[in-house]
């Protein structure tokens, strides 16, 4: 979803910019629930303040919603068929290759240094190997970027 708002709310409407993308993900990744509904609940904020927000919840939430309430209905009928084992072997990929694109573009945004290179590197490290929560590594991150990679200091 995150690659789906991202093109059509910085690309094509533009109605926020890729910095104000990559703040609204960055807060929204911090809160608890869905990251694209979150960031379709910032973006509808932004846009026409509550009203939006509620919008773009129910915009984001709905299809989901209704796509699992059919997956439930009919999955305990179909769960051993191999023909939907196989489809949903083919769709993780597809998942993970989204997820890799929308972190590809990201990075290209940012325009990577070696001080931004070994925070990602050390809160992959914290939440993956010593079990940090994300959202402590995401404050540390936050904490390190505010006193070390303020404009103007560190590039």
């Amino acid at each position: 979803m995150i690659p789906v708002i991202q093109k059509e709310v910085v690309d094509t409407k533009k109605w926020i910019s890729q910095e104000e993308f990559l703040d609204a993900i960055a807060v929204t990744n911090s809160l608890p629930g869905p990251l694209a509904t979150n960031a379709a609940t910032y973006v509808g904020y932004k846009l026409a303040g509550p009203l939006g927000s509620l919008a773009a919840v129910f915009a984001t939430a709905l299809p989901s919603f209704l796509i699992i309430l059919v997956i439930v209905i009919f999955f305990s009928t179909v769960k051993d068929n191999i023909i939907i084992q196989n489809i949903f072997n083919g769709i993780r990929p597809a998942v993970s290759a989204l997820i890799f694109f929308a972190v590809i573009n990201l990075i290209k945004f940012l325009g990577f240094n070696k001080t931004n290179i070994l925070i990602a590197l050390g809160s992959f490290i914290a939440i993956t190997v010593l079990n940090i929560h994300p959202f402590i590594a995401i404050l540390v991150s936050g904490t390190i970027g505010f006193f070390f990679l303020r404009k103007g200091r560190i590039k």
